[in-house]
């Protein structure tokens, strides 16, 4: 008996050393690293505009006066006001159409460095546009900026999918969540009255954008790529070595490296598909409708409303102008709190639970808010429930729907569906966000309070969804994911291994000769496969 106990007691500490083992510090900080330079930024730019939107406005509106000596009209400032807030999103949408040949060409580690260019160029064409006199250089480069997110936003999660372990992969792909978190609450605190929430000083917000692209730059060449491109995709196995030994911490690699070739084995396939022929995959039919219902849920959930218009959602609540800026601190910080929750979690409790309790509690919290601004000038503790359901709705998005669609779609698809598989999601996320950010302020006119009911119907419609058809893949294989969609695509697990890409898949006479031909020019070594 004392055997046994001691037996169950050497297990569990195995399991513990084997866990800590997982977080390397190379890993840590290419994940921070990562993150600071490019889902920071995604954030940040969601909330910058918030604030200085009144000196923004007086700026479009003098630079009309100047030009055509009158002053703007109500809704003509209204409409460029709303380009400025949902033209981040076309950027971003051009960003996940182009991601695919650049991840392919430079790797995703060079992809995200790469895609510096693209932050620091907006960056200089926002700062001065006041000083030169110029609103259309703020809306290009707030296009600019967003063809930066579409792009991090997809070879970021990528990469990251790519060099954790499975053990850790839903928590490190949280990563990306928690620090769009942070940056949309470093957007709201730069942009208070004391530091750069002032008339003179609102350029310096936008120019704030350079510092992580310039940290991102100078920390994130010294870490390897992702071992799995380097094996799968550039075949040097001596690299790929190298790279799980740097993310992993350890000198025997052998295991990693053979799990991944025997994937490849059995997907007969390692070239990169077009988002056309992953869609006339039968095998990963369900996985990407899964993906286009989260990433859809993700943007239509109504997230971004409250981000873009935080201001005016608090007025509207009662809340003393003045005072406005400092509440809106209190958004970011729970943001921040409900996704580290998250990232701590996801591998106890799993995606599923996270993702459908998210959105299920969202659909409560927006009913309770309707009723509440509506009923808000009859009684007179109502604006603090509102306040109270604003927060709540952002802590049930942030522990489960903000971070969790990316994970599941570097989960859900193999080395070579992958980037066409983000080039999907990152599609529908930027053009869910564009009409978020387009539509809102009219939908928010038309229906008043009662607007919010429209992103509760989605809530409850992708929990319903999500209920029925999303099966666990916490610390799963994709072979082990690819059997539990099986049965719902309708396609037996041995063509599911077998027969993924008709046309493209090699023979197993091609397969043989490129592997010898691999070992016998020194690619693989000895004991490694």
């Amino acid at each position: 008996m004392e055997k046994k106990q001691q037996s169950s007691g050497d297990m569990k500490e195995n399991k513990a050393v084997k866990k800590k083992m997982n977080w390397s510090g190379s890993l840590i900080v290419a994940s921070l690293t990562g993150a600071f330079g490019s889902s920071f930024l995604y954030g940040y730019n969601l909330s910058v505009v918030n604030a200085p939107a009144v000196y923004i406005k007086k700026f479009y509106n003098e630079t009309w006066e100047r030009r055509y000596g009158f002053s703007v009209d109500e809704s003509t400032l209204t409409l460029l006001w709303s380009i400025t807030v949902s033209i981040f999103a076309i950027g971003g949408l051009v960003g996940a159409i182009i991601v695919t040949p650049i991840v392919k060409f430079f790797g995703r580690k060079c992809t995200l460095l790469l895609n510096n260019v693209f932050a620091v160029t907006a960056a200089l064409l926002m700062s001065l546009s006041l000083l030169a006199g110029s609103f259309e250089m703020l809306i290009l480069g707030r296009i600019i900026m967003g063809v930066d997110a579409g792009i991090s936003l997809s070879a970021l999660p990528m990469y990251l999918s790519e060099i954790s372990p499975k053990e850790i992969r839903g928590s490190l792909g949280q990563v990306t969540a928690i620090f769009i978190c942070i940056g949309v609450f470093a957007g709201q605190v730069l942009g208070l009255p004391e530091i750069f929430g002032q008339e003179s000083r609102w350029p310096y917000l936008f120019g704030a954008i350079i510092v992580p692209s310039l940290i991102q730059v100078v920390i994130l060449p010294f870490l390897p790529e992702s071992p799995r491109y380097l094996l799968l995709e550039k075949h040097n196995t001596s690299k790929a070595e190298k790279a799980f030994q740097t993310f992993l911490g350890k000198d025997d690699v052998s295991h990693e490296v053979e799990e991944v070739l025997a994937e490849s084995r059995v997907q007969r396939n390692t070239k990169l598909v077009s988002i056309l022929q992953l869609l006339r995959t039968h095998a990963v039919r369900w996985q990407v409708i899964t993906v286009v219902v989260t990433m859809g849920c993700y943007q239509l959930c109504g997230l971004n409303a409250i981000w873009y218009y935080t201001n005016s959602i608090f007025s509207e609540a009662g809340i003393n102008h003045e005072t406005i800026p400092y509440v809106t601190l209190s958004t970011g910080a729970v943001e921040i709190v409900a996704a580290v929750f998250s990232g701590l979690v996801i591998e106890r409790l799993g995606r599923r639970p996270l993702l459908i309790g998210g959105f299920g509690l969202m659909v409560v919290f927006f009913a309770v808010l309707t009723v509440s601004l509506t009923l808000q000038k009859t009684v007179h503790w109502l604006p603090y429930l509102s306040i109270f359901c604003i927060l709540a709705i952002i802590a049930s998005f942030c522990i489960g729907p903000g971070g969790i669609p990316f994970v599941l779609t570097g989960e859900f698809f193999q080395q070579s569906q992958r980037p066409a598989a983000f080039m999907i999601a990152g599609t529908v996320n930027w053009l869910s966000n564009f009409a978020v950010g387009l539509l809102f302020p009219f939908i928010q006119g038309g229906l008043q309070t009662y607007c919010f009911l429209v992103f509760a119907a989605i809530c409850l419609a992708g929990a319903t969804y999500l209920f029925f058809v999303l099966p666990e893949t916490k610390n799963k294989t994709f072979h082990e994911i690819s059997q539990a969609f099986a049965k719902r695509n309708k396609v037996s697990l041995e063509m599911q291994e077998m027969n993924h890409y008709p046309g493209e898949r090699k023979s197993s006479a091609e397969q043989e000769s490129d592997f010898t031909s691999s070992v016998n020019n020194g690619e693989t070594k000895k004991g490694v496969v």
